[in-house]
């Protein structure tokens, strides 16, 4: 007894709560999304700077989000014409709010964290009803033919998420379904496939740039990034059974919790 107390006394909890929050995260980005309000957090709990916490945290996130295009590999290939431009502007985005992101001040940042929580948890809060809306569009819409939105205003909108994808990125996936329903797609699949298409090559931009950089603290990266995919792939039964209003409630609530954290130690 007295062996497992000392054990527990010389334990470093701050792994164990990384290991849990990138675990969590990887099961909320797999059913709901939303994981970063989670490990995001976790990695500014080890200590770790604002901008190196945010791109290590990236960076551990994003082979999920990769996997994620195979799920919708036909839909990709079907919509691969409008895939590529979109991809690209993701690029484009994704890159430049990095490149912003590795010149803001560590201070700067830290200051702009719960109002960026805050952001995406508005966002999630926002994409219960409005994706109720999207679908009972889906149904009712009858198409004379293939709708051909206005390309250029599309992408340059597109740029602009991405942006924030490569600054921050919690809840952006619902700005880009939002995006392409007000371009006029109405086609889900459609939709979520150009998502992952764009969100992923955003994101993927901005996590090269960072380790590139030399941002990414690469041993809580790794444990990170096993946590989160354990998490991710362990979740396919908790999405059937649990309903997404559920899910989504859970998201908005944790989301303002760590804002209401951040902005009560900021002092703000």
């Amino acid at each position: 007894m007295a062996h497992l107390s000392g054990f527990l006394l010389t334990l470093d909890w701050r792994w164990i709560r990384l290991i849990l929050a990138a675990f969590i995260a990887g099961v909320m980005n797999a059913v709901a999304g939303g994981g970063s309000f989670l490990s995001f957090p976790a990695m500014l709990g080890m200590g770790v700077l604002p901008i190196p916490a945010n791109a290590t945290n990236t960076v551990a996130v994003w082979p999920g989000q990769l996997t994620s295009i195979a799920g919708y590999r036909e839909d990709v290939v079907r919509n691969k014409r409008l895939a590529w431009p979109m991809g690209l502007a993701g690029l484009v985005g994704g890159s430049a709010g990095a490149l912003v992101l590795l010149h803001t001040p560590q201070r700067t940042f830290l200051h702009m964290v719960p109002w960026l929580l805050l952001f995406a948890a508005t966002i999630f809060a926002l994409s219960g009803p409005i994706n109720r809306l999207l679908r009972r569009r889906s149904v009712t819409t009858i198409q004379a033919g293939k709708r051909h939105p206005h390309l250029i205003p599309l992408l340059i909108a597109t740029a602009f998420v991405c942006f924030y994808i490569g600054y921050f990125g919690a809840g952006a996936g619902f700005l880009l379904i939002t995006l392409m329903s007000l371009a006029g797609f109405d086609d889900l699949h459609e939709i979520n496939a150009i998502k992952v298409v764009t969100t992923t090559l955003a994101n993927g931009t901005a996590a090269l740039l960072f380790i590139v950089s030399g941002q990414v603290v690469w041993h809580y990266c790794l444990l990170a990034m096993v946590a989160c995919g354990v998490g991710g792939y362990s979740s396919a039964s908790l999405a059937r059974r649990v309903p997404q209003a559920v899910l989504r409630t859970t998201v908005v609530v944790i989301g303002v919790s760590m804002a209401a954290w951040f902005f009560w130690k900021n002092g703000i």
